[in-house]
């Protein structure tokens, strides 16, 4: 992806989430100047991933397979294996009209997904088996807001505009929008690079070309940006 095509995703995202009622915090807006001044203070926000991440999955069609993602909150997988400290995760997500997020499921993370706002949203959603393909008969059980649901599976579920799924482990779901939808995220701590299992073999962060300078860091750049300091 083309730096001048992330800076405009996120000009764009953030005005949609501002819409809808939401905001996201201070450190979203610090520029790449800002993050050179920084120090410990903030290696929470670094080693944990939080921040802008917008991904085309390789694939180089943002438009029809892509997802933008802020990360607001997060531990790490060392809180989970103490059981101390954040055991959770929080993400803000714009899913466009028609743009798909591939085939996927976490082996560890269970999570709610939850329509925030906008248009509707479109789950695809299949059981894995022990070997990890695709379970294409049977079927998915779920729930929605704290009421369990079963269907095929391979069928779809919808959300309205405030409504949530838990998904748990070993879940495939693909997701897109019916017109633009805010999306949240509410889950387990979040690994993206040890917990997103493909069912396709596919990228999760973007290859950038840099044409201009960033508006913006995604968690991708901060280690080019910011030096943290030895305590």
């Amino acid at each position: 992806m083309k730096r001048s095509e992330i800076n405009a995703i996120i000009q764009s995202a953030d005005a949609f989430i501002r819409a809808q009622g939401f905001y996201l915090p201070p450190f979203a807006y610090w520029k790449p100047q800002d993050w050179q001044q920084k120090g410990n203070e903030v290696r929470e926000i670094v080693e944990n991933a939080l921040g802008w991440d917008i991904t085309d999955f390789g694939i180089g069609e943002f438009s029809k397979f892509g997802l933008f993602l802020f990360t607001l909150r997060n531990g790490s997988p060392e809180n989970l294996a103490s059981r101390t400290g954040k055991l959770y995760a929080e993400k803000i997500m714009v899913v466009e009209d028609g743009q798909t997020t591939p085939l996927h499921f976490h082996w560890h993370k269970m999570e709610d997904i939850i329509n925030r706002g906008g248009g509707k949203l479109k789950l695809r959603l299949y059981p894995a088996s022990a070997n990890e393909d695709l379970v294409r008969t049977g079927e998915v059980h779920f729930s929605v807001d704290g009421s369990r649901h079963r269907i095929d599976a391979g069928e779809v579920v919808t959300l309205e505009p405030g409504e949530s799924i838990t998904l748990e482990q070993h879940c495939y779901h693909e997701f897109w929008g019916d017109g633009r939808v805010l999306v949240g995220e509410v889950s387990m701590v979040n690994d993206d690079n040890h917990d997103n299992r493909f069912f396709q073999s596919i990228g999760r962060f973007p290859t950038i070309v840099e044409d201009e300078a960033p508006l913006y860091l995604l968690v991708s750049d901060y280690d080019k940006y910011y030096q943290k300091k030895v305590v």
